[in-house]
C-alpha cells in the first residue's frame, strides 16, 4: 500500500529499529521543525520494543510504514521508501537534532534539477561548534578511492566558523540527512543492500554521478548528528565494512581505465595498514582487514556484473532519464594520504584547490 498526500510533496524518512531512545530525545525537534515544509515518517524495520507504541502515542501526527523484520539500513530504506510517494525523500538518521528552516534552502538549492541529492551542513550534537564525523560539509574522494569531507579529513574536525557557508558542488552527500529526488533515488536503483552499512550512500551518489547530476551541500541549512549511534566509531566490524565497501565502491562505479591501477595501490595501501595494526597490538583490526580483502574477493564477481548492469543503464537512459556525461566534480586528484600524514595538510581549506575537479570536464568517451 503507498503511503500519499499528494505527488508534489517532501517526506522526512526516518528509519529506526529498536531506537525508542533516539526517538524520545530527536523525534520532538522532527516534528517541530519540519510539518510546515514536509510530512515526517518513521519506517520502522520490524522492531521489537516499544518505538512504534510510543510514536502512535507521542506523535500520532507521523505516519509509520511498518516492515515486517529488519532489512538493515538499505534493505529498510528500498522498501519503506517503495511505499511512499513524494517528490523529495529527506533520508534522515533517527539520532539528528534539526534547527528551524533547516528544509527550505536545501530544497531552494535543489531547484536547480542537475542537483539529485544534497545534504545540509553536519555538526556534532554533542559538541555543536565542531563539525560531524558523518559528512561533515560535504564529501569528497581522492585518486586512492579515499573518502573525506570538507570540515573533517581523518580525525580532525574543524569548528564551523562559517567557512563553509556557501552552497557548493561535492562528490557525495551524508546518508545521516540525504535529500534526494525521488525520481533519481529510484532510477538508480537506491541504496545496495550489499553494503549493509557504511558507504551505501556514497555508492548511491557516485551512480548518481555517473549518470550526470550533481550533488551538493547547503552551507546555510546546520543539523546536529549524535553519530555513533549504530556503530561505534572504531570497531573491528566497523573497520571491516570500511575496508571492504570501499573496495566495492570502486568496482562497481570508477571508470575502467583507471580501476585496476586503483585497486593495486589500494591493496598495497591496506596491506601496509593491516601491517600497522598488527604491529600496534590490535589483532582485531588486523584481522577486520584480512576479512575484508576476503570478501571482497569472493563477491568481486557480484559486483562486476553490477557494474556492467549500471553501464547499460547509464548508456540506455530513456525520456525521463537520458544519459548525461559522467560528472567527476569533487573528485580530488591527489592523495588524502599524502597531503595528510606528509605534508600536514589538516583541514579541507590546506589542499590545492586545483586539484579538485571543479565540473563535468570527464569526458563522455570515459567508460565506466
Amino acid at each position: 500500500m503507498k503511503h500519499s498526500k499528494s505527488n508534489d510533496r517532501t517526506v522526512v524518512a526516518i528509519l529506526n529499529w529498536n531506537g525508542q531512545r533516539h526517538l524520545e530525545t530527536y523525534l520532538p525537534s522532527v516534528v517541530q521543525h519540519s510539518s510546515m515544509h514536509a510530512d515526517v515518517v518513521v519506517i520502522d524495520n520490524g522492531s521489537t520494543d516499544d518505538s512504534v507504541h510510543w510514536i502512535q502515542k507521542m506523535h500520532p501526527e507521523v505516519e509509520i510504514v511498518q516492515l515486517d523484520k529488519n532489512l538493515g539500513f538499505a534493505g529498510g530504506y528500498n522498501a519503506g521508501l517503495a511505499q511512499i510517494e513524494a517528490t523529495n525523500y529527506i533520508l534522515l538518521n533517527s539520532d539528528v537534532r534539526v534547527t528551524p528552516h533547516w528544509i527550505p534552502p536545501v530544497l531552494q538549492m535543489m531547484q536547480d534539477e542537475n542537483y539529485a541529492a544534497c545534504q545540509p551542513l553536519i555538526r556534532n550534537d554533542s559538541d555543536p561548534g565542531l563539525f560531524e564525523y558523518a559528512g561533515a560539509a560535504g564529501g569528497f574522494i581522492d585518486r586512492d578511492g579515499f573518502t573525506f569531507c570538507a570540515g573533517r579529513i581523518f580525525e580532525v574536525f574543524e569548528t564551523d566558523e562559517g567557512q563553509y557557508s556557501g552552497n557548493r558542488e561535492v562528490f557525495w552527500a551524508s546518508g545521516a540527512a540525504l535529500f534526494i529526488r525521488s525520481n533519481a533515488y529510484h532510477e538508480a536503483g537506491g541504496l545496495d543492500h550489499e553494503f549493509f552499512a557504511h558507504m551505501e550512500e556514497i555508492d548511491l551518489c557516485w551512480r548518481l554521478k555517473n549518470r550526470g547530476y550533481r550533488i551538493g551541500v547547503c552551507g546555510s541549512s546546520v543539523v546536529f548528528h549524535l553519530g555513533g549511534g549504530t556503530l561505534q566509531k572504531i570497531s573491528p566490524f566497523k573497520s571491516y565494512l570500511n575496508f571492504r565497501n570501499n573496495l566495492f565502491l570502486l568496482v562497481k562505479n570508477h571508470h575502467r581505465s583507471a580501476l585496476y591501477p586503483m585497486l593495486l595501490r589500494r591493496m598495497i595501501l591496506d596491506g601496509i595498514a593491516a601491517i600497522k595494526f598488527l604491529r600496534e597490538g590490535s589483532t582485531p583490526l588486523f584481522g577486520a582487514v584480512w576479512k575484508a580483502h576476503r570478501d571482497f574477493r569472493s563477491q568481486f564477481q557480484l559486483m562486476k556484473s553490477r557494474r556492467e548492469l549500471e553501464k547499460k543503464a547509464c548508456q540506455s537512459g530513456s525520456e525521463n532519464a537520458p544519459c548525461r556525461p559522467l560528472n567527476y566534480s569533487g573528485w580530488y586528484q591527489g592523495s588524502i594520504l599524502v597531503a595528510y600524514f606528509l605534508r600536514g595538510k589538516q583541514t579541507f581549506d590546506e589542499l590545492p584547490a586545483d586539484r579538485f575537479i571543479q565540473s563535468q570536464s570527464r569526458n563522455s568517451g570515459q567508460q565506466m
